[in-house]
């Protein structure tokens, strides 16, 4: 597992990067943090639903930069899940550093039909003891339907109701999964797992279209299980079709995966250059570093971006995949 701060010795590469004030602040911290033993997220099955629970929760940031970042724990994710998750400390080091008021919110996906624990939500923060434990908290269900579909939309619906950042003006969502979502956002579910009472179902269209205008929302697509090529591409379809085909970015493998994630939040931060300095001192295979900027490549990186939330001048992005 990478580290929250401190050393950088086991992030690969024969180059030396400044990772800044974002690793100097948190070094005692750090020490405190990995006191508690490391783990793996892969060998947690069941999650600490003292920490992440959804039911009659709401998660709030006076950040104006949150970060959300929501995985698919289910079966067709196969080793995924723990590369990605055991990487967020080197994506907290890497942002922090460009924006050290940023404040992350670590969520795990799973499927509300057949799973025990298809939402798991954690609070914000910044703070890498904070952090640390809820990494810890999440667990990988390993479950799933089996139907090419997961319960992302209760994911969404919850962050569209119950996600609060009055402050925000860079907020992130990045949905790292194989999978499409299900039409309908479900009352019963929605009762069960969140606690709100629904009238009648929602179409998951309308709930992502309100969802991107109040976050970068973005569907980081791995390949489907272990390479359908037919399945990627009607999952890459459905997505494309909902959220716009710009905000679907192709993953190649599990490994670049938290590289492309923060790569795509730097560049739309005008932080391109810097983070590319990072990649080339982590690693040293040019083929490697070429994927991700293949990834990237279609991702808007003008740093005059500013905001989603104010309407009358939005993103361009936003602007213009609400306007499909």
């Amino acid at each position: 597992m990478y580290a929250w701060g401190g050393a950088t010795g086991d992030w690969r590469g024969s180059k030396k990067y400044d990772y800044g004030s974002a690793r100097a602040k948190y070094d005692k911290a750090a020490s405190a943090a990995g006191a508690t033993g490391t783990r793996t997220f892969a060998t947690r099955r069941e999650p600490d639903m003292g920490l992440v629970d959804p039911r009659g929760k709401t998660i709030t940031t006076d950040s104006v930069d949150p970060i959300v970042i929501g995985i698919d724990v289910t079966g067709s994710m196969i080793d995924w899940p723990g590369e990605i998750f055991d990487r967020l400390p080197l994506l907290y080091q890497t942002l922090a550093k460009y924006r050290p008021n940023a404040e992350f919110s670590f969520c795990a996906i799973g499927d509300a039909t057949s799973d025990r624990f298809p939402l798991q939500v954690n609070d914000f923060s910044k703070d890498i003891n904070e952090l640390e434990k809820a990494v810890k908290a999440l667990g990988a269900e390993g479950g799933g339907g089996g139907q090419i579909t997961e319960s992302y939309e209760l994911f969404g619906y919850y962050m569209l109701n119950h996600c609060k950042t009055p402050n925000a003006t860079s907020p992130f969502l990045l949905i790292f999964g194989d999978e499409t979502f299900y039409n309908k956002v479900n009352p019963d579910q929605v009762k069960h797992y969140v606690g709100d009472d629904m009238q009648s179902p929602l179409s998951s269209k309308e709930m992502w279209r309100n969802l991107m205008q109040r976050f970068e929302l973005f569907y980081l697509q791995k390949p489907y299980g272990r390479g359908d090529a037919i399945i990627t591409s009607d999952v890459k379809g459905k997505w494309s079709k909902t959220i716009g085909r710009q905000r679907v970015i192709d993953i190649p493998s599990m490994d670049r995966s938290v590289d492309i994630g923060m790569g795509l939040i730097a560049k739309q931060w005008g932080e391109y250059a810097d983070f590319t300095g990072s990649l080339d001192a982590r690693h040293d295979d040019t083929g490697l570093k070429s994927s991700v900027h293949k990834s990237l490549r279609h991702i808007d990186g003008d740093p005059s971006v500013k905001s989603i939330t104010r309407k009358s001048s939005g993103s361009k992005l936003t602007d213009s995949l609400l306007g499909d």
